[in-house]
């Protein structure tokens, strides 16, 4: 009994209750899991190396302008991407069309591809990690203090209250779309083949 009441007294009493910080840095977390790794590693390794560490010059900011563009339209277009396993366990990926799969690799008869078909909710995801990633990259202290260096102490209100909001209304959309592909960047799982097949 005293050994547990002495361990209690050593335990800080903001670990029960997590800070603002930690709850800000979780639901940020939540976010980038909607994007694509390599998209979101290719940002945060290039950005502080083409804004300068936000000590920007025309060059850096238009670097960093097509970078950010560039990041943006892969994350956007990366969730028309789908993958497949095939009868000898082969990973194919490919993207999603109107009227199915595309590339369609003869060799795998067995699976039906008019289930990858694109659907709405492949468009509201789109969109939805376009916005992500736009708070994300938007909202990183390179890119703020290189574009709008007035913005920093509005930065911090913003990084607090932002990505909880974005939170939210992703998980509602998630739930009322749920996102059934396994696309490139994507984590995938073992049963890609039957993922669609719903």
């Amino acid at each position: 009994m005293a050994m547990a009441s002495l361990k209690h007294s050593k335990t800080p009493p903001s670990s029960n209750n997590p800070s603002m910080a930690e709850k800000t840095f979780t639901s940020l977390g939540n976010l980038i899991r909607l994007l694509p790794t390599g998209t979101v590693f290719l940002y945060q390794f290039a950005n502080p190396l083409l804004t300068n560490g936000g000590h920007c010059t025309i060059t850096n900011k238009i670097l960093s302008g097509l970078l950010i563009s560039f990041c943006g339209l892969s994350c956007f277009f990366s969730t028309f991407t789908d993958s497949y396993t095939d009868k000898d366990g082969n990973t194919h990926y490919g993207f999603a069309t109107f009227k199915g799969f595309w590339p369609c690799y003869s060799d795998s008869i067995s699976v039906d591809f008019s289930t990858y078909k694109l659907q709405v909710g492949d468009f509201v995801h789109a969109f939805l990690s376009l916005i992500v990633f736009g708070v994300v990259s938007l909202l990183d202290s390179d890119t703020v203090e290189c574009f709008y260096p007035s913005f920093e102490s509005t930065q911090k209100v913003l990084l607090m209250t932002l990505p909880p909001i974005i939170g939210s209304v992703a998980g509602v959309v998630f739930v009322m779309f749920p996102n059934k592909r396994h696309g490139i960047g994507y984590p995938t799982t073992q049963a890609n083949s039957s993922t669609n097949e719903d």
